[in-house]
This record gives C-alpha cells, sequence and structure tokens, in this order.
C-alpha cells in the first residue's frame, strides 16, 4: 500500500467513527439501542417475522419518547 492509499485509509476510518445524519437521527429518538438489536436481529435471521420480540421493544421505545407525533406516525 503506498503512503496516499494508507493516508486515505486512515482518513476513511477516522470519518466512519463519527456519527452520519442517519445516526444523528437515530439517536434523536431515543432508541438508538432498541434500533440496533431490531436490525441485528434482522441481519441475523433474515426474516423479520423472527424478530417479532426486538420489534415490539423498539415500537414501544418509540412510543414513550414520543416520537409518533414527531413523525406523524399511525397506528393500524
Amino acid at each position: 500500500m503506498s503512503k496516499s492509499e494508507s493516508d486515505a485509509a486512515q482518513t476513511a476510518a477516522a470519518a466512519d467513527d463519527e456519527p452520519d445524519e442517519w445516526d444523528k437521527r437515530i439517536f434523536s429518538t431515543g432508541c438508538a439501542d432498541e434500533n440496533m438489536k431490531m436490525t441485528d436481529c434482522y441481519f441475523e435471521k433474515k426474516d423479520w417475522r423472527q424478530c417479532v420480540a426486538e420489534m415490539a421493544d423498539f415500537k414501544k421505545c418509540w412510543q414513550q419518547h414520543g416520537n409518533d407525533q414527531r413523525t406523524s406516525t399511525k397506528d393500524s
């Protein structure tokens, strides 16, 4: 690896440690941990039906933090 490639890799790694817009939005909901557990479940199982408990925990957190009003969410 050349010096410029090494420098670019280090810069990219440092930038990756910074929260992006999506991360900032998730953290602002107050449900980042629940979101991570829900997405990790799907990543592992590749089937949302096997992640019902994680989705319920996320939904509960979402409602407790008042995010329904913020995003105009409607229960079906």
